[in-house]
């Protein structure tokens, strides 16, 4: 194929320079990959070859610029390998995989390059450099640093390889997770087997199964189809089966990852005590706020503290309520409640002491009412608008495009939203971007956003109804969005969610805290079928209800983060079974009985796929630092005018221009402290 047939590599003729989705082809990929890396290289070779002194100017700079093509089509393409991939689209990743990796470490590794960097970070102290061009070299030094420049010729050459090995190694990870969720249904053709389970969700079920050819329900393994079974059947076998399923995803069988994850561990392993790093822990939280793994295990040891006992006596209440529920129903009594009865009975318990569900609650959060709520809330706290445009061309005909606005009715940015599951699209919920913002030549150039959710679809007579959780879900996805279009830097690198990821978390979690308070509720939650505002006594249950298990939600998710860290904060070479390994970890948070033949960590993709190796615990850190922001905007209103324009000009619009601590404590006035953690959790007593 002629370059000049290959849409990927002209300028985009679109609105706006949006990604021609309609023009591309997957045979575009390959060749488009091949010649945006030559062009980075080239651009590598510019810097090298120039005769005059290293300056910020004609190196640092030149090099933030650089492989602006490569970008564009890598975040087009991985994009799609997430939300609308085939085997096609998957061959291509583990083929350009390894020659991104291959060209990555060309640039890191260039003996030439790094003396220029390294020439203008020596004399950084007489270059009268503002805090972002500061942030900008240092990051730039470190990325060299920290990767390999320093390394005699064999060890750069041991480390082309694990990093080769790495690229595959997580694509075929998330190729299994991805092919072990859709290979399993659930199909049921007697409505009787169903009981307890809502009519949305069984109309879903319908539909689904008519997709597939089928009479009766088809239920799976993707979230809008497995949470709300595991919440309201009543068949305790059925639910058990559905259970086991999702545990069992990718462990074992022919799409087992536990080899994978036993080689990813191995290799990051390897990769940090090449670079001079203790564990890949260490390596990583480097460049984390918290530093070092000894201050995450000191940070999940002291939430543990507070968590574990609240967990103990909520799991003892919840196998207290389940025995009077089912002795009062006449059913059979269960010993020892499972990972397949929590749901299923908390949202039972919850309903009877709050008079609340998720069945009654969902007719006020139409999917659409919840997006402009978002809208709303945005435009209130930052003057954005939001306009839907049919003009940007997208890859599949559920994804939604909008013009967003300032104030002055300049662009802001380009925003997609893709909320339904869907053959080719991972499970999750997450934000991303098909270009970032930067400014050259005194033009601001402004951002392309994404987020990607599974909400439960349309049906024939029902519009897409939320959850209260899938609500929160959006508005956390919808507060990365806001990262990402807030962005105002100088520099592409620097620019947006391009910070560490122990803060990245913080812009995102604030804003679900709109979620709970009633002038925001108001703004959206209305009847669909009414119009009726969300009446003030559900307003009321869902902010006391907010801390309904919150011991074991922490502990939950505390788990993750240890989980994580055992993996990569220790030598991992010895580990022979990755379940004995992973069973250690949940020996101390685990209180429901182990489920044989199930494990977390062969689809545990935020670490072994995603970024958030070594990171996992961000979340619960974030939550910190979110708790502690928002107080600032219930002491002054949650619209505060200036709050919210402190919080845009001093964190989301920075990007990963300073320390984020600095640019905390520039808004707040301080560092946070666990404190409001554990009021709003409810894990002390005030």
């Amino acid at each position: 194929m002629s370059i000049e047939n290959n849409p990927l590599l002209q300028e985009f003729d679109t609105p706006f320079q949006t990604a021609p989705f309609s023009d591309i082809t997957t045979s575009h990929f390959e060749p488009a990959f091949a010649k945006a890396i030559s062009l980075a290289q080239a651009d590598i070779d510019l810097i090298t070859s120039n005769n005059d002194p290293a300056t910020f100017g004609n190196t640092i700079e030149q090099l933030d610029r650089s492989g602006d093509k490569l970008s564009r089509i890598s975040s087009i393409f991985f994009n799609l390998n997430s939300a609308e991939t085939n085997d096609e689209i998957q061959r291509i990743a583990r083929v350009v995989s390894p020659q991104l990796s291959k060209f990555g470490n060309d640039v890191t590794l260039n003996k030439e390059l790094f003396a220029r960097v390294k020439s203008v970070y020596d004399s950084r102290e007489e270059l009268s450099l503002d805090p972002e061009q500061t942030t900008l070299l240092e990051k730039q030094y470190k990325q060299f640093s920290r990767n390999g420049a320093n390394l005699a010729d064999d060890k750069k050459e041991r480390l082309r390889e694990i990093d080769a090995e790495l690229s595959q190694l997580s694509l075929g990870f998330g190729e299994n997770v991805l092919a072990a969720t859709q290979e399993f249904e659930l199909h049921i053709t007697d409505k009787k087997d169903l009981s307890g389970i809502p009519d949305t969700a069984l109309e879903a079920a319908q539909e689904e199964a008519k997709s597939r050819d089928k009479q009766g329900y088809v239920f799976t393994l993707d979230y809008p189809s497995y949470i709300p079974f595991m919440t309201y059947a009543d068949d305790r076998s059925l639910r058990e089966r559905m259970s086991r399923a999702f545990g069992a995803r990718a462990y074992k069988g022919k799409l087992s990852n536990e080899e994978n994850v036993l080689k990813i561990s191995q290799l990051r392993f390897e990769r940090a005590n090449l670079l001079g790093y203790k564990t890949h822990a260490h390596f990583v939280l480097e460049e984390r706020m918290a530093m070092t793994p000894e201050k995450v295990t000191t940070f999940s040891e002291e939430l543990l503290e507070k968590a574990k006992p609240a967990a103990e006596k909520e799991f003892r209440e919840l196998q207290e309520y389940a025995d009077e529920y089912l002795a009062k129903n006449n059913l059979d009594p269960i010993d020892r409640l499972q990972k397949w009865d929590g749901g299923y009975f908390s949202e039972k318990m919850k309903k009877e002491y709050f008079e609340l569900d998720d069945e009654l609650l969902k007719p006020y959060f139409k999917l659409e009412n919840v997006i402009n709520g978002a809208f709303e809330v945005a435009q209130r706290l930052y003057g954005l608008t939001f306009h839907k445009t049919n003009d940007i061309q997208t890859y599949h005909k559920d994804v939604m495009t909008y013009e967003v606005k300032n104030e002055d009715e300049s662009l802001n940015s380009i925003f997609y939203a893709d909320f339904f599951p869907r053959k080719g699209k991972r499970n999750g919920a997450w934000m991303t971007s098909f270009k970032d913002q930067y400014v050259e030549n005194g033009n601001n150039s402004r951002p392309h956003i994404s987020i990607v959710c599974n909400f439960t679809k349309p049906t024939a007579t029902k519009p897409s109804l939320l959850t209260f959780n899938e609500v929160t879900t959006l508005f956390h996805e919808f507060g990365h969005a806001l990262h990402g279009m807030l962005a105002d830097t100088n520099y592409r690198s620097l620019s947006g969610t391009s910070v560490f990821w122990d803060f990245v978390e913080l812009p995102s979690q604030i804003l679900e805290n709109w979620c709970y308070e009633k002038e925001a509720l108001e703004l959206f939650a209305r009847h669909y079928e009414t119009d009726e505002v969300i009446p003030a006594k559900f307003i009321d249950k869902i902010k006391k209800a907010s801390n309904f298990h919150e011991g074991l939600q922490t502990l939950r998710q505390l788990s993750f983060g240890m989980l994580d860290m055992d993996w990569h904060g220790i030598d991992p070479t010895g580990i022979a079974d990755v379940k004995e390994h992973e069973r250690k970890t949940f020996d101390q948070t685990d209180l429901y009985p182990d489920v044989e033949n199930s494990c977390m960590s062969t689809a545990f993709a935020h670490i072994f796929q995603g970024g958030y190796s070594a990171g996992y615990y961000s979340y619960k850190w974030a939550e910190v630092l979110d708790a502690d922001a928002f107080e600032l905007f219930q002491e002054r209103g949650i619209f505060h005018k200036e709050t919210a324009t402190s919080f845009k000009n001093n964190v989301l619009s920075r990007g990963g221009t300073e320390n984020p601590m600095v640019l905390y404590k520039r808004f707040r006035g301080n560092e946070p402290k666990i404190d409001a953690l554990l009021k709003r959790a409810g894990l002390v007593i005030n």
